[in-house]
């Protein structure tokens, strides 16, 4: 059985507790794919209610980071006066 490659990145509760370095882009994919798994598809988000999950999902306190790299990522829709966020689905 293989190791999943994004193991170490997240802690016993699931929380990502490091952020993978710029040159592990593909890296950083699999942790937003995993991160994204938090938000309910076909259902629109308040910044609030993004920033809430998202604070709950890691532990080294830069929810803004994740939330830009999810939208940039385009895994998270914004609209753009940032009021409401979506998951993209497929």
């Amino acid at each position: 059985m293989s190791r999943d490659p994004i193991e170490g990145y997240f802690d016993r509760e699931g929380r990502l507790v490091l952020w993978p370095s710029r040159k592990r882009g593909d890296l950083r994919r699999l942790v937003l794919e995993r991160l994204i798994e938090r938000f309910e598809p076909e259902r629109d988000y308040k910044e609030i209610e993004v920033n809430a999950i998202l604070k709950a999902a890691h532990t080294f306190e830069d929810h803004a980071l994740l939330r830009r790299e999810l939208s940039d990522g385009g895994l998270l829709d914004r609209l753009p006066d940032g009021s409401r966020y979506r998951r993209v689905t497929s």
